[in-house]
């Protein structure tokens, strides 16, 4: 079976700098968190706020979904981080 992202749930985590959501793999649980350097280079503009780190996230997440299986399919590990090296920006 192949990664999926059913739960479009994300969360902003300010101590680790990152967005974390979730994808599957059949019944595998696959973490995935995004950095916060990650979204600013695919939304440039974004502040610090919990409610901007989570719209850059959320305008910008077929690009992050797009990285996450690229990551997934590299190796098939339960947890992922994604970097700015990770996204491209303008990929929306």
């Amino acid at each position: 079976m192949a990664l999926n992202f059913p739960n479009p749930v994300r969360s902003f985590d300010p101590g680790r700098f990152c967005v974390s959501f979730w994808g599957s793999d059949a019944s595998l649980e696959i973490t995935f968190q995004v950095e916060i350097d990650a979204l600013r280079k695919l939304k440039p503009s974004v502040g610090d706020s919990e409610a901007q780190m989570l719209e850059a996230f959320d305008q910008n997440r077929e690009a992050i979904l797009t990285a996450a299986s690229t990551a997934y399919g590299r190796h098939k590990a339960n947890y992922h981080r994604i970097t700015a090296a990770d996204v491209s920006a303008g990929s929306r």
